[in-house]
């Protein structure tokens, strides 16, 4: 593996860490600062807003792709990113579970296009010869 790949495939392996990190660091805390917001002493609007990511993810898989054949992967990738953080930012000002739930269903859909983000910049940084997969 040359320097530029190995440089790659850490910069990769930290990305993906980060994202591991953010998404267990919230679980467990997920509900008990869901019940401090306006909403959050109703169990159903507790368990929406957390499942709301995994909801739109499943229902933004195939027009992502589609997207992505047409437009091409970067400008759906840099869109997704943007949607992302507007609803990262939602969550984290939210004063409502509602709006919990808003800013976790933006989330949601740019989970679909993680396979695309995560093997980008390898294959466009790497030799096929140095990847496991052709």
């Amino acid at each position: 593996m040359s320097r530029q790949e190995l440089k790659s495939s850490l910069w990769l392996a930290s990305l993906y860490a980060i994202r591991m990190l953010g998404l267990f660091l919230v679980m467990p805390v997920f509900a008990l600062h869901a019940r401090t917001l306006p909403g959050g002493a109703d169990p159903a609007w507790v368990g929406f807003a957390f499942g709301a990511y995994g909801l739109t993810q499943a229902l933004f898989q195939i027009p992502y792709g589609a997207a992505s054949d047409r437009f091409g992967r970067k400008p759906v990738i840099t869109a997704g990113l943007l949607v992302m953080a507007a609803g990262s930012v939602l969550a984290a000002m939210a004063g409502t579970v509602t709006m919990l739930a808003v800013g976790r269903a933006l989330q949601g859909p740019v989970r679909c296009r993680r396979p695309s983000v995560r093997w980008w910049p390898i294959r466009r940084r790497t030799r096929t010869a140095a990847r496991p997969w052709p």
